[in-house]
């Protein structure tokens, strides 16, 4: 007879959930038991829990359907906290499971005992423990279908210990199967028209997307409607994931400062947050698409209303030619551009000239970007393991400045561990590590303690060198560039 832990691993594969991030303890052992015993799912060991919940953001980003986590009690759900905060910034699913005492030891109040619900909550759209292991399977399809619908989120199982080693469950089946994720709405049709409206008006008219408004094929689509009607087109500051470069639009993200929107009259919003604050403007602002609307299939409609045939062309742009001369900032964001592959994820927490990569980036090859969407350090690292396990066919490149490398730098060990094809650029700058004396620390030195092969450069010259080995890689590698 199947004790909890392996009926809730099978409930979880019946669901499609089938990667796990883990960082386990004693609590977990009968669940790491039933890993043995389930060669469908995966199961990816990491030192730290903040690399756990920051793998399954990013696994989340690029696979659009959830990973589990399984953490160790409510220290481990702590250790994890800041990441599982990124996660939900992101709106993105996860099935965060956390390792209980059993039921019968909790009125002792031992030296691990902690209120994990209350912890759970500030990061959880859903929160429940198991009472019984006949319940378990169907606490699981819950917690995984309130994390992939629209919009996505957290979802917290928190598994005690009787309840993983009892007997008595059986695996669930989502019935039908197809009514996990159902597809969002679009938006209605006097929503389209009003909007439509709005945009044959010309009057000074602003569109800010995010979610997957922020896909290649929105961000066409936008861009037409944009050429179209003379409306200016915006990003979310921080996005979860975002298309960019291959002739795709250079579109300027919001910043904390929203006077970037004082001069216009309307704003449409399309899967993103309104940006102001109520009372303090006099901008008119419509929603095309909620946060739990199909962002695409909204654009299609409001493109066709407006008569628009076919998507806008690509923008052209010049081949980048690496640069010359001495290092410094601008250009080595100019070599990451003109050095980076095709079809590349990058999972950007540089902090490093924003604006010259940005710019740059633009006239790169096509790639999607991941964003430090919650603003919790620590997050690149982490987001990469999870985007390439999601996407194994597609280089990915971390880029980050020293400080924020230094939260969550066991990421490498895992990153070694499963042979990832993950490339590190390490930032670290004289400068911008004086109050953290960062510029002292040999990234490359460390990088090779976790297994990852590492080099420093400090030249245009060498860092090119180093780029181009990066670029043509498929084991992880790490670059410590140092800057000025």
């Amino acid at each position: 007879m199947s004790n909890g832990a392996q009926v809730l691993l099978q409930t979880m594969l019946n669901a499609g959930v089938d990667t796990c991030f883990t960082n386990p303890g004693t609590s977990e052992m009968h669940f790491v038991a039933a890993l043995d015993d389930a060669p469908d799912m995966r199961a990816v060991l990491t030192l730290f829990e903040g690399v756990a919940t920051g793998a399954a953001d990013g696994y989340a980003r690029m696979a659009d359907k959830p990973a589990a986590t399984l953490l160790h009690l409510g220290v481990g759900l702590g250790n994890g906290l800041a990441n599982l905060h990124n996660a939900r910034k992101a709106r993105v699913p996860v099935l965060n499971i956390v390792g209980d005492h059993a039921t019968s030891h909790l009125q002792y109040d031992s030296l691990l005992q902690s209120d994990i619900e209350t912890l759970a909550s500030n990061v959880s759209s859903w929160i429940r423990t198991s009472k019984s292991t006949a319940e378990l399977s169907k606490d699981a399809l819950e917690a995984i279908e309130v994390a992939s619908k629209a919009s996505a989120s957290v979802a917290t199982l928190i598994l005690p210990a009787d309840v993983s080693w009892g007997e008595g469950g059986v695996a669930a089946t989502p019935i039908p199967p197809s009514a996990q994720k159902p597809s969002p709405p679009s938006a209605c049709d006097d929503t389209i028209a009003d909007i439509a409206a709005v945009l044959k008006q010309k009057r000074r008219c602003a569109i800010l997307l995010g979610g997957k408004a922020l896909s290649a094929e929105a961000l066409s689509l936008a861009a037409s409607i944009a050429n179209a009607t003379g409306a200016k087109l915006f990003a979310e500051a921080f996005p979860a994931r975002m298309a960019g470069g291959g002739g795709l639009p250079n579109i300027e993200r919001i910043n904390y400062d929203s006077n970037q929107l004082s001069e216009f009259d309307d704003l449409i919003l399309v899967e993103a947050v309104d940006p102001l604050v109520s009372g303090t403007n006099n901008i008119n602002c419509l929603a095309l698409a909620s946060l739990s609307q199909n962002s695409l299939s909204s654009l299609r409609k409001l493109s066709t209303e407006l008569g628009i045939k076919g998507d806008v062309d690509s923008v052209n742009s010049e081949t980048l030619e690496p640069p010359t001369g001495e290092l410094n900032i601008e250009k080595a964001c100019l070599a990451i551009a003109a050095m980076l592959p095709e079809n590349a994820i990058i999972s950007d927490e540089s902090n490093i000239a924003p604006s010259a990569l940005s710019t740059y980036l633009s006239q790169a090859p096509r790639y999607d970007l991941l964003s430090l969407t919650g603003d919790a350090k620590g997050q690149a690292l982490p987001v990469s393991i999870g985007a390439a396990i999601a996407s194994p066919n597609r280089p990915v490149f971390v880029l980050i400045d020293s400080q924020n490398a230094m939260h969550t730098i066991q990421a490498l060990w895992t990153i070694a561990r499963e042979k990832l094809n993950v490339q590190v650029v390490v930032f670290n700058s004289k400068t911008a590590s004086q109050k953290t004396n960062t510029n002292n620390m040999d990234f490359a030195k460390l990088s090779r303690g976790m297994g990852v092969p590492a080099s420093k450069v400090n030249s245009v010259d060498s860092l090119i060198s180093g780029l181009d080995k990066l670029a043509g890689g498929k084991a992880p590698n790490l670059v410590e560039v140092e800057l000025p």
